[in-house]
């Protein structure tokens, strides 16, 4: 190994993976081309859930890769970088990924919560990971829906709303809704008369 192979990066995530307890892919994004076929990458996630599933451990070498993962409910989530990266980092990137997923859920980070949620889910992957932010673009270099969901093994509905609150509100961040206006005033709120 060459001493550039080593030097420091940015790029130290090569995927973020979510498969339920079956290890069946809910969310996959690969960030390099390790694994560039669709064939490959679920090989991979195959084997990965099977060295995965049954241990306590949290970090994984894998297949010349760093794997970091953890388990909650019905779901495993997978932060994946090279083998020389650091696990702390990673760790760190896996950990903000499931926070933010059980803020944006309410807690209920489980299989069914997170796929009526995939648009926070992408969100949340793409702020967080660099390079992130291409599945809407992948939509607007003119790829239809179709191929757009069958590598994320997400259904076309779903791409479908997502495109079609990004044209309509110009984001796919869930927007604050219009409720029952407040019973206090402000200056009530503050205590003055």
């Amino acid at each position: 190994m060459d001493a550039l192979s080593l030097e420091p990066t940015l790029y130290t995530v090569k995927a973020v993976l979510i498969l339920d307890n079956d290890g069946e892919r809910l969310y996959a994004k690969y960030y390099d081309e390790t694994y560039p076929t669709v064939k490959e990458q679920k090989a991979f996630e195959k084997n990965i859930f099977n060295k995965t599933h049954r241990t306590d451990s949290e970090i994984a070498l894998l297949e010349g890769l760093t794997v970091v993962y953890k388990s909650n409910i019905d779901l495993y989530f997978y932060v994946i970088g090279s083998s020389h990266e650091n696990e702390l980092m990673l760790m760190s990137v896996l950990n903000c990924l499931f926070d933010s997923l059980s803020q944006m859920l309410r807690k209920n980070v489980e299989r069914r919560a997170l796929l009526e949620n995939m648009e926070g889910l992408f969100l949340a992957v793409d702020e967080i990971v660099d390079g992130g932010d291409k599945d809407v673009e992948k939509y607007r270099s003119g790829l239809g829906y179709k191929k757009i969901s069958e590598p994320l093994n997400i259904p076309r509905s779903t791409i479908k709303s997502i495109i079609k609150k990004l044209k309509e509100y110009g984001t796919t961040t869930n927007l604050p809704r219009e409720g029952r206006p407040p019973k206090l005033t402000d200056q009530a709120r503050q205590g003055e008369d």
